[in-house]
């Protein structure tokens, strides 16, 4: 499967954004879906992730109560909606697919669960 992430870009504290992660050459229900997110100078931390069929989403503390991670199956396309963005929230975000769909649970809140992973998309939060 082939992973496209876009809708990042610049924004003031406070805004909102959605980004999007589009799949190809695989239906996505094969796969349970992950966000993360690297910062400069930083390591790979996880955001969000979603089982195959939209059940169960984890969420980083840093980010629960703000950020939102759904899926539509029909569209081959996972989202992760960030409202009330902090400066903190800047980074590279990527999406991640995990084929071992049966196996969703604390594993699918570290990269090692994943085996797919798309290009990264920026997301700039200036305060």
């Amino acid at each position: 499967v082939q992973l496209q992430a876009s809708g990042g870009g610049l924004v003031q504290a406070g805004d909102s954004l959605r980004l999007s992660c589009a799949a190809s050459g695989r239906t996505l229900t094969t796969y349970n879906m992950g966000w993360f997110r690297q910062a400069p100078g930083k390591e790979r931390e996880f955001v969000a992730t979603i089982t195959w069929s939209g059940d169960s989403p984890l969420y980083a503390d840093s980010v629960k109560g703000r950020f939102a991670i759904s899926r539509d199956n029909a569209k081959n396309t996972v989202y992760l909606q960030m409202n009330s963005l902090k400066s903190e929230d800047t980074a590279v975000y990527y999406c991640a697919a995990d084929s071992r769909r049966l196996r969703f649970s604390s594993r699918n809140t570290y990269s090692s669960a994943y085996d797919y992973w798309g290009q990264g998309t920026q997301v700039t939060v200036s305060s």
